[in-house]
């Protein structure tokens, strides 16, 4: 199947998948769980996507369906164990806040762009599947490394969170890879996306579709980095932690892991 065919269905599938979403999220009045259907659909897109025949070797389709598949999984799941029971995300409430009555509508379209930007993903993902090199390469392995340590350090990054939380008492976590990125856990996200345009460029660099893929991760890295992931969470901290948060912020890298600064003396 031509590739533009295989996007098309794509774009599709994932609409499709969003405006279930949406109508989950309005039975159940809390958005969070749109984020877990985000992930999921993301996947499974994505694998289905890798697995039409095309380009080189055939394994590698089979590889990069399980690659996606295995990001999909933990990421959804943990989501899903954050969301049950709990608030709605901080995110979803204030829309819900700011939109008032409007809500339910705008946040039917902001999904839509949710699900246009898991296209870029997907198409990541399906040019890494369909790179002609007709043998297995040194990148196919260093694209399996770049997403197992990502989906590892993300998993961690939550576990270590999770386990500050469960100990009560509030405050900011600035433990384990805490203390050396205030978000690691969106880092360790961007990271994984890189594992795809490794794959899918050739080292001749003939195969110009193949460049496409770093759409993904450049996508990923704006909008977690400026958009929708360290700027909202950010104002919402220093909201409720106030100087407290502002000291780490001086102290510890927003985005991409690093050795914390020394406090002044």
């Amino acid at each position: 199947m031509a590739l533009i065919w295989i996007i098309l269905c794509a774009a599709v599938a994932l609409a499709l998948a969003m405006s279930g979403a949406w109508a989950l999220q309005r039975a159940l009045r809390n958005a969070g769980w749109v984020d877990v259907v985000w992930s999921a659909s993301t996947g499974l897109v994505g694998a289905a996507c890798a697995l039409v025949p095309g380009g080189g070797l055939g394994a590698r389709h089979t590889l990069v369906a399980a690659m996606a598949a295995a990001w999909a999984v933990r990421l959804a799941w943990h989501i899903a164990q954050r969301t049950r029971g709990a608030p709605e995300d901080a995110r979803y409430a204030a829309f819900r806040r700011d939109w008032g009555a409007d809500f339910e509508q705008r946040l039917f379209w902001f999904l839509m762009v949710q699900a246009a930007a898991a296209l870029v993903l997907v198409l990541a993902m399906t040019l890494a599947a369909r790179c002609p090199a007709p043998s297995w390469r040194a990148a196919d392995a260093a694209g399996v490394i770049v997403l197992a340590a990502a989906v590892a350090g993300e998993a961690i990054a939550d576990s270590q969170l999770r386990a500050f939380r469960a100990r009560g008492g509030g405050g900011i976590c600035d433990q384990g890879l805490w203390g050396w990125s205030r978000h690691p856990n969106y880092f360790f996200e961007f990271l994984g996306w890189c594992a795809y345009p490794v794959m899918a460029i050739t080292a001749s660099g003939q195969h110009w579709t193949g460049y496409l893929a770093l759409l993904g991760p450049a996508m990923m890295f704006w909008l977690l980095r400026y958009v929708s992931g360290v700027p909202p969470l950010e104002k919402s901290m220093l909201e409720r932690r106030g100087e407290s948060f502002r000291a780490y912020q001086a102290r510890v890298s927003a985005f991409v892991p690093w050795p914390p600064a020394k406090a002044s003396s």
